[in-house]
């Protein structure tokens, strides 16, 4: 079973998370700010983290910036106590793969950290294939993107999601059905999480960011003829 990181500074929110992750069948590991969390995933071994932002010495949202530099792509579900929507859009761009506003509810945590790891983990029996648009390389194999010959430095999530749209070439994709599809979880409302992660993937396509169309009023499309 996948093992999971909690770094809260509160020991009473670390101990709630830990015993209903406990009764999910995960294992788990604590840490009570940003640089003892680093010290742990130095190790390796962590699958997913549980991650709250307001924290002493190292906040969550420099801990997480500072995991993505040091390239540790482990996925990470942001806690928060703040509702406002910059939060929430801040973690996201700085690597974030989902959050959770507090108070939550230990269900529906347990829940996201089922779906994020149902994305992320490896599957055995995966399909492999590779796309090729012009410009565009998709590797799914090797989990690697090319633009003109360069490596593109996407995120899991910005991968899947990336796929997810060529898989379904030409197709206006609701932000429902890409919410369910690549973050395997019902639309609540959340439409900005999938406009976000669609920015910042086509951030990383250059010229090619022309083939993710947007669609007024429906959603996304992949169209290669678009650039």
């Amino acid at each position: 079973m996948a093992k999971i990181l909690i770094v809260d500074d509160e020991p009473r929110i670390r101990d709630l998370i830990r015993e209903h992750l406990q009764y999910a069948g995960f294992t788990c590991e604590e840490a009570g700010d940003g640089t003892a969390a680093l010290s742990v995933l130095s190790q390796g071994g962590i699958d997913l983290v549980i991650l709250d932002i307001m924290m002493p010495f190292m906040d969550g949202m420099t801990c997480l910036r500072e995991m993505r530099t040091r390239k540790i792509m482990t996925p990470v579900i942001m806690l928060t106590a703040r509702s406002e929507e910059y939060d929430k859009l801040t973690g996201l761009e700085s690597g974030a793969d989902d959050y959770v506003v507090k108070p939550f509810s230990p269900r529906e945590l347990v829940a996201r950290v089922k779906a994020v790891l149902a994305r992320t983990m490896p599957k055995p029996a995966e399909a492999t294939g590779s796309y090729t648009f012009g410009d565009l390389s998709i590797d799914t194999a090797s989990h690697s993107v090319k633009v003109a010959g360069q490596e593109a430095s996407l995120t899991p999530k910005e991968f899947d999601l990336l796929v997810f749209l060529v898989s379904n070439k030409g197709i206006a994709l609701s932000r429902e059905k890409i919410l369910q599809k690549v973050w395997n979880y019902d639309y609540y409302g959340e439409d900005r999480t999938v406009d976000t992660h669609v920015k910042m993937l086509r951030g990383h396509l250059g010229a090619c960011r022309k083939m993710i169309v947007t669609v007024w009023g429906i959603g996304y499309k992949f169209d290669p003829d678009a650039v």
